[in-house]
């Protein structure tokens, strides 16, 4: 079978976008290949700095034939319909059409329309322009010549102005060709703006800028190869990794890694090649955090440290060059030095700053008092000064000073939840926003809390105290750590809930894809140290909201089904009012476990046949008695049956009440045989009523057993 593949080249484009472009290409492009009739064993998405590329193997030379049939109106329908269903059927008469007839709907015409199928090359060239053009690039731009204006003309390309093509940086080639290993392989000319697909590419924009003709995917990847670009971008990153630590080790020093500037400069460079440089070993006066975010964040390099010395740095860094350079690289690693160095003397100088430049203690007297601050330490200085200056946190919520006011009201109730020292949280929560008083931050944002640990280091604070100020922050996405010290969680708990009940207060939730505040991030953060620190916390205690508490309510439905729970169990286990959110995970474990058993299956299938008659006699305005009578238990299936619903109802509520779900879930399982022996003997419609009623106040009763633990309702299967 045929193989398909696409090049789209063009200027640089933001590593930060790469990867979701190449599998946005992937999605849409196979999609629309699918969804128009062909099939595909396998593709693969590729990208660099300069191209997106696509590997479809396997795929099918020519959609199948299509017999559809189309329902018309009735045969004594109007004019007008009949002709509206010729012209949509693609009839030239009536006579094409099929009369059938329907028992309640009398004669009606119908048509039996052929499609043929088309081939491959037909629909790539009908639906690649229309992918191209509306590539979901987060920013996109125009260029070109398609992109003057309207009516004006250049080289034969007619101006389309807003209508041109829009991407991320100016396309300039595409390659697109089509056919089998031992086939001849056709290139599907598709347009765009003057930019006709054809087998021409180009490797390395210094190395290697001929034009190379290719055919499938095997000599394209080979032929880039040779001219100096490596296409698979784990390939890049395992080169400069590898590289890296190789360099490094020949020079008596370790790799200080960094998964996030890997994947960053792998997608900077076509042609990784790793050099290292140096800089003055007076700025190691600087800290440790400082010296590495000011070479990651503007030269992107890495740093390095002694060997065996975690907790220091080395006056060496790693850079990643895209040339190999006739010197060895000797100029670019100078030119960068000198960047690194001009860098660290702005970063030694706020340091300096930040330790001398103290404010005017007269004018903090009354923010020290308010929080009982030690004017004599400088973290203590800049959090007075915080206050004292009104910074604002949001117009309004207020200032920053308001703010830690309130977190630390919070923290207050949260302490003995979490089962922190009270004293030491406190203490965290009035010195954790003071650093973003120091220039450092000011800076250099991303030191928010490290700023804050090593002041507190610096001045003695106790260690739960300084770990708290750099992690009260966490965690801030999925993939991050959380906090680990319970200090530490208890002051990122109430900050998360205080920035939440704030934002709910005025009004200033998240709609749409816009969350300008990160409340989702926050409430994420939430629900992953409530269920992953094992954190018994009452939501509704401290956040008195009900729509905040199902904000909560769609986070933890988010995190659970990235845990791989299932939709339906996640409902059945969630009530509205429920507040305690780890509870609500053990339930749902607990769950998961129960229904994938077989006695779990089986009584899953009989509760639903119990609830779905108790749901059709109440739709009918049947009101079902709520106590069971052992008078008119007639048949010994029936009698059984409300032994084991009693038994079971009392041990899994004793269960739940000491929150052992598995053991409520182990009770309900005595259920399966009493249940599916009731449905084998016994008829619920009974002709005596009171006999027919008392035996739907039986089936309400295995609905109410197991409701105990879930609305097994909900649950699918």
């Amino acid at each position: 079978m045929p193989d398909l593949l696409l090049e789209l080249r063009s200027e640089e484009i933001p590593a930060r976008m790469q990867r979701k472009a190449a599998g946005d290409l992937k999605k849409l492009v196979t999609d629309a290949l699918v969804d128009a009739g062909l099939t595909y064993e396998g593709a693969r998405e590729y990208w660099t700095p300069r191209r997106l590329t696509l590997d479809i193997r396997g795929l099918t030379a020519r959609s199948a034939d299509v017999k559809e049939e189309k329902k018309g109106p009735s045969v004594s329908a109007p004019e007008k319909a009949i002709e509206g269903f010729l012209r949509g059927a693609g009839l030239d008469s009536i006579d094409q059409a099929v009369v059938k007839t329907d028992p309640k709907k009398g004669d009606f015409y119908v048509a039996y329309i052929d499609k043929p199928g088309r081939s491959a090359e037909e629909i790539i060239t009908d639906v690649m322009p229309g992918i191209i053009r509306s590539f979901p690039w987060p920013k996109s731009m125009r260029s070109g010549a398609a992109s003057m204006p309207k009516g004006s003309r250049f080289g034969g390309i007619e101006g389309k102005g807003s209508e041109s093509l829009r991407w991320v940086r100016p396309l300039q080639s595409i390659v697109c060709t089509f056919g089998s290993e031992h086939d001849e392989v056709a290139v599907i000319p598709f347009e765009i703006d003057g930019i006709v697909a054809s087998n021409i590419t180009y490797g390395h924009r210094f190395h290697a800028p001929e034009a190379i003709t290719v055919k499938r995917f095997d000599d394209y990847a080979a032929s880039l190869a040779k001219a100096k670009v490596v296409l698979d971008a784990e390939r890049r990153k395992d080169m400069i990794l590898h590289d890296a630590r190789d360099i490094a080790f020949a020079n008596g020093l370790e790799l200080v890694e960094d998964e996030g500037l890997l994947e960053e400069v792998s997608g900077l460079v076509e042609y990784p090649q790793v050099l290292l440089g140096t800089f003055e070993a007076d700025y190691l006066s600087i800290p440790a955090e400082i010296i590495r975010l000011t070479i990651k964040t503007n030269q992107k390099c890495f740093v390095c440290r002694p060997t065996g010395e975690a907790e220091k740095l080395s006056n060496h860094f790693i850079l990643i060059s895209n040339i190999a350079a006739h010197d060895g690289g000797a100029e670019i690693m100078h030119g960068n030095g000198k960047v690194v160095r001009a860098r660290l003397s702005d970063a030694l100088h706020f340091w300096k700053r930040d330790q001398g430049n103290l404010p005017d203690l007269e004018t903090l007297e009354a923010s020290a008092a308010k929080f009982n601050l030690d004017l004599a330490k400088p973290l203590d200085q800049r959090m007075a000064k915080l206050d004292a200056l009104n910074v604002t946190f949001h117009a309004k919520l207020g200032s920053q000073g308001q703010r830690v006011a309130r977190i630390r009201a919070l923290a207050k109730v949260l302490a003995p939840i979490v089962g922190a020292d009270e004293a030491l949280v406190d203490r965290a929560v009035v010195l954790a926003k003071a650093d973003l008083r120091t220039e450092a931050v000011g800076e250099f944002p991303e030191l928010q809390g490290l700023m804050g640990r090593k002041y507190a280091t610096l001045q003695g604070e106790n260690e739960s105290i300084a770990a708290a100020i750099e992690d009260h922050y966490k965690p801030q996405g999925p993939s991050d750590r959380l906090p680990s010290d319970k200090v530490a969680i208890t002051v990122a708990l109430a900050d998360k809930l205080d920035t939440l009940i704030g934002f709910w207060a005025i009004d200033e939730k998240p709609t749409g894809s816009k969350d300008p505040f990160a409340l989702r991030r926050a409430a994420l953060g939430v629900v992953r140290i409530l269920l992953e620190k094992d954190v018994r916390l009452p939501l509704l205690t401290v956040a008195k909201d009900a729509d905040l508490l199902s904000f909560f309510h769609d986070r933890l439905k988010v995190y659970l089904r990235d845990q791989g729970a299932r939709h339906d169990i996640i409902d059945a286990v969630l009530t509205p009012e429920a507040d305690d959110l780890l509870m609500v995970a053990r339930r749902a474990e607990a769950l998961t476990a129960f229904i994938t058993s077989e006695d779990g299956k089986n009584l899953l299938a009989g509760t639903k046949r119990a609830t779905q008659l108790l749901a059709a006699e109440e739709k009918k305005g049947t009101v079902v008695a709520d106590g069971v009578s052992d008078a008119l238990l007639k048949l010994d299936a029936e009698k059984a049956l409300f032994a084991a619903v009693t038994e079971a109802t009392k041990a899994a509520s004793e269960a739940v009440a000491k929150e052992d779900f598995r053991s409520a879930m182990q009770a309900l399982s005595t259920l399966r045989a009493p249940v599916d022996k009731f449905f084998e003997d016994v008829l619920v419609n009974d002709e005596d009523n009171a006999i027919r009623a008392n035996r739907l106040a039986l089936l309400k009763a295995i609905r109410e057993a197991t409701a105990t633990v879930a609305d097994f309702s909900k649950i699918g299967g």
